[in-house]
């Protein structure tokens, strides 16, 4: 990296996330090597704890890990005290291009370069929060600028997670996210990609994927509607239609995933093969037993329908979000029950970035484990996003996405909430 480079990174840093010189990442005043010493470090894979917990991180990778690891000539020992190291978190939900507000409206009011500019900040609060990489389910409008934010990361000029990107969702015209309420003079853009059909989506992936995509985002259903204590909601893609989506992406090496909430459009994703299920309100039980045997993940994303169901603008929309989030906990609970693999994503962007892991809380408040969601969330998540082998656990030559955070996370799992050292890739962002 050249010195002038490395200027622009910190004068980039300094000038919008308010770090102070000492907290900013600096590849030259880092010592290649850095050991990690805290009173407990977390082993997701066995759920047991090492104690002490020590991490040898040379570069960008774990070198050993242990309860004394090597100290090579000139290394910097950080000591966390009474913390617990674990891997960096995943959101396999985000959307970095929307904030707290009218969500309908950001598209319209906000330029996309503003939006990109929130979307950088959205990307350096989620990492301080601890999450080291996620999957930005869908710009809502502002097309491939999500590749100019993955790429700024990657290329070091801004702090942010590592990120699986897919531009705009695809839907169908007068579809899920297609302008619907607004005077049709006016001609208000759809915050999606339209295709109606195979043909029409082979292409408008083709495109996608030409401009930087890592993944594909369909909408799959909606609207949802709750009558008389049942949930439904209409599918917009053929089985047949979203099985040519899932093989078009696969001859390239991606995959697909769909915002899908309940039968039969759930169904249809299953059988076509998707990724994963974003949302999952409801399951039916052939489409359970399809995700056991495909490992298809659920996505649950609690966090946002808990929070619209607090903020909702009139009592009789609270109602309806209220009802809506009762009837996702009872399946939700059917789902564990059947075995269903889960991924950990919060929707966030609707609410603020850096919150969510409220998603860890409220999973466990619904029915898993702690161990159980962190396993979903950083085994389960890294294999979703593409890194398992590199990301998700403490081992050698994985990615040094390390955190720390207060307490034991398996009898609190609120303690992911309250990170207090951030490292990616080697280089520290929060200590």
């Amino acid at each position: 990296m050249t010195k002038r480079r490395l200027f622009i990174s910190s004068l980039l840093l300094l000038s919008f996330s308010g770090f102070s010189a000492a907290q900013a990442p600096s590849q030259t005043a880092t010592p290649h090597a850095i050991v990690l010493h805290a009173a407990r470090l977390l082993d997701v894979k066995s759920g047991r704890f090492v104690k002490p917990g020590e991490v040898l991180v040379l570069g960008e990778r774990i070198v050993e890990v242990g309860s004394s690891v090597k100290r090579p000539a000139g290394a910097e020992v950080i000591d966390l005290g009474d913390r617990t190291l674990m891997p960096g978190l995943i959101d396999a939900h985000v959307h970095l291009f929307l904030h707290p507000g009218a969500e309908d409206l950001q598209t319209v009011q906000e330029s996309v370069p503003q939006r990109t500019i929130m979307a950088l900040l959205a990307a350096r609060d989620d990492l301080m929060a601890g999450f080291t990489a996620e999957r930005d389910m869908g710009t809502e409008g502002a097309g491939s600028a999500d590749t100019a934010v993955r790429n700024a990361i990657d290329e070091g000029l801004v702090p942010g997670p590592r990120l699986r990107i897919s531009g705009n969702a695809i839907n169908i015209l007068g579809g899920h996210e297609d302008a619907i309420g607004y005077n049709p003079a006016q001609h208000v853009l759809s915050n999606a990609d339209y295709a109606n059909n195979a043909a029409e989506l082979v292409a408008v992936m083709r495109q996608q994927f030409k401009e930087g995509a890592n993944f594909i985002k369909i909408y799959e259903t909606g609207p949802d509607k709750v009558r008389d204590g049942q949930f439904s909601t209409i599918y917009q893609y053929t089985e047949a239609e979203l099985r040519t989506a899932v093989e078009e992406a696969a001859r390239l090496g991606k995959r697909v995933a769909v915002h899908a909430t309940g039968e039969p459009g759930t169904l249809f994703a299953a059988r076509a093969g998707v990724a994963s299920i974003d949302h999952a309100n409801q399951l039916g039980d052939e489409t359970m037993r399809l995700m056991r045997e495909k490992q298809i993940f659920a996505v649950p994303t609690f966090t946002i329908f808990e929070y619209f169901a607090g903020h909702a603008a009139t009592p009789a929309r609270a109602e309806y979000e209220h009802q809506m989030l009762d009837l996702k906990v009872q399946e939700f609970r059917k789902q564990i029950a059947a075995g269903v693999p889960m991924a950990v994503g919060s929707d966030v962007g609707p609410f603020p970035h850096g919150t969510q892991g409220q998603e860890f809380v409220l999973m466990v408040k619904h029915g898993m484990s702690p161990l159980a969601v962190l396993q979903a969330d950083l085994l389960n998540g890294a294999k979703l996003l593409g890194w398992d082998g590199q990301i998700g656990a403490l081992e050698p030559e994985y990615l040094a996405d390390i955190i720390a955070v207060s307490g034991d996370p398996l009898q609190d799992i609120s303690a992911l909430q309250n990170v207090s050292f951030v490292m990616k890739s080697g280089v520290i962002y929060k200590k």
